[in-house]
């Protein structure tokens, strides 16, 4: 007798869930972000970092390349260097520090608001080998201006974008924020989008972390988060590029419906991430605090850190909340994802048990 389409979802979480557990046993680094700087010639209202245009760069250029030297010798160079800040064309050094990256042999890629990327920007990316990029778009002109106080935002944006499209070598990601307001504007946002030759439109909910916890009214309602995922859904159905984030466990009516994959935090089995200050964490949308910072690279060697530390990544979150731990689904959810995790009452800021799943 056949398999029922839930019977089957059953099985390849549980199976991802043995994976997981060996994955906590044996990590594999597949991506080292670096952030390059706080600052940002934006000011958004949901910045999960709090940048602003008066904050610190990250590490000296020279300290970069010892860093990657040392991870080339000891994981090599098939994992992926992200580069991200702020807005990391704001690195005095950007340049020269993707080339060394690029010169080493790793594939590597970016975060960025797409309004510093002219076309000789654009094609200076391609030259120096970036294979991927990830840029943001929260709503349309007026919205987007609005949340990212910056005049023109969206214009600067949008000619970001297709100046990346017009050189045709990157893998172009567009990553959405929807809040409490702008998820009105999605079918408009999807029109514009779905007429530009972007690679995938990528949504994800306004999170509880950084700046977006002072804005309680634009987090996502039950209604709001069931609408994104049924949003999605039809969309993706007509084979059209549009995705929900990594973030969270959605239960299994939703599980490899609006994404391709079903839900594994990949913090500290598969991720980690540098600080500006060199301090070490998993990623980098993860609270800053004693339990999830590492290190730091001007003490320990990253090789150190990454293969004797990280514990807090590699053993369930769930297992520190009785009520999580007594949940049914812990083995799949295993008490969500890092980032959305309050540490100092150990409970999860975020949880779809009873919005999207019962």
């Amino acid at each position: 007798m056949a398999m029922t389409r839930e019977e089957i979802k059953v099985a390849n979480l549980d199976l991802l869930a043995e994976h997981q557990r060996k994955l906590c046993r044996e990590p594999e680094l597949r991506q080292l972000f670096l952030e390059l700087t706080l600052k940002c010639n934006e000011h958004c209202f949901h910045c999960g970092s709090s940048c602003a245009g008066n904050l610190p760069d990250g590490l000296p250029l020279e300290k970069y390349k010892e860093i990657l030297d040392e991870v080339k010798a000891n994981f090599g160079t098939k994992l992926l260097i992200a580069v991200t800040g702020g807005e990391p064309l704001l690195y005095p050094d950007f340049f020269e520090l993707v080339e060394y990256i690029h010169k080493l042999g790793f594939p590597w890629g970016m975060t960025s608001n797409g309004t510093l990327i002219t076309k000789e920007v654009a094609h200076r990316l391609k030259e120096t080998g970036m294979r991927s990029i990830s840029l943001s778009i929260d709503g349309i002109p007026e919205t987007h201006d609005r949340y990212r106080g910056l005049k023109d935002a969206y214009k600067l944006g949008m000619q970001g974008i297709q100046n990346l499209v017009d050189e045709d070598c990157f893998t172009t990601m567009v990553t959405t924020v929807v809040n409490h307001e702008n998820i009105k504007e999605l079918d408009q946002l999807f029109e514009i989008f779905d007429n530009i030759d972007i690679n995938e439109w990528r949504l994800t909910g306004i999170e509880p972390i950084g700046r977006a916890e002072l804005v309680p009214n634009m987090l996502l309602t039950p209604d709001d988060n069931r609408y994104l995922m049924e949003f999605i859904k039809a969309k993706r159905e007509q084979r059209i590029p549009v995705t929900y984030s990594c973030c969270h466990f959605l239960g299994t009516k939703y599980e490899a419906e609006v994404r391709d994959w079903y839900f594994l935090c990949n913090a500290g089995i598969y991720v980690a991430g540098i600080l500006v200050n060199g301090d070490v964490t998993a990623c980098l949308d993860i609270p800053h605090n004693v339990k999830s910072i590492q290190g730091n690279i001007y003490k320990d060697s990253f090789t150190k850190i990454w293969k004797e530390r990280f514990q807090i990544f590699r053993n369930p979150l769930s297992d520190r909340n009785e009520k999580c731990a007594s949940c049914p689904e812990a083995k799949w959810c295993r008490g969500g994802a890092y980032h959305s995790w309050d540490y100092e009452n150990e409970k999860p800021k975020v949880c779809f048990k009873g919005v999207l799943f019962e």
